[in-house]
């Protein structure tokens, strides 16, 4: 292909802006509104262009294995550490249902004192847990702990 100068080609743009700058100093009493209305558009979608934005494809993570832990323990040892989890387990659910019940014993103190009926109120705090108990079960959802009884009610 033989090499032409863009100066001698049709597609050359220097002819373009010298019409489109004769245009714009001939005198006519809306050109200034007409080149502004002409140049929003294009300025309005390069603005919303170059604010969007894009995001790629996440790395994919390199992922890296437990390592912590003997390869060469034996089941014995697996159960062994279960065991000693479970106890841990134990003992920490048995500490947060004596915290639990230590609150309930403060706040029918508070209850009585109060000169409220605290074992209706308790009765009425356990059909509400059973409920919902019973809904959760329906559900097949765990459900949600019971808030300590009293709480509620120790303002009224």
């Amino acid at each position: 292909m033989p090499s032409k100068s863009l100066s001698k080609s049709r597609f050359n743009p220097v002819n373009g802006f010298a019409d489109l700058w004769t245009e714009i100093r001939r005198p006519q009493p809306y050109r200034l509104p007409i080149l502004v209305l002409s140049v929003l558009p294009v300025a309005g979608m390069l603005y919303w262009g170059m604010n969007s934005t894009s995001y790629g494809q996440p790395e994919r993570p390199k992922i890296e294995y437990i390592t912590t832990l003997d390869e060469a323990r034996t089941d014995a040892q697996i159960a062994a550490e279960n065991r000693a989890n479970q106890e841990l387990k134990d003992l920490r659910a048995a500490e947060e249902a004596r915290i639990a019940e230590a609150k309930r014993n403060m706040y029918r103190a508070l209850g009585k004192a109060a000169g409220m009926d605290v074992d209706a109120i308790e009765r009425k705090a356990a059909a509400e847990r059973a409920a919902e108990a019973a809904a959760a079960a329906k559900d097949g959802t765990a459900p949600k702990p019971a808030p300590a009884p009293l709480a509620e009610s120790a303002g009224q």
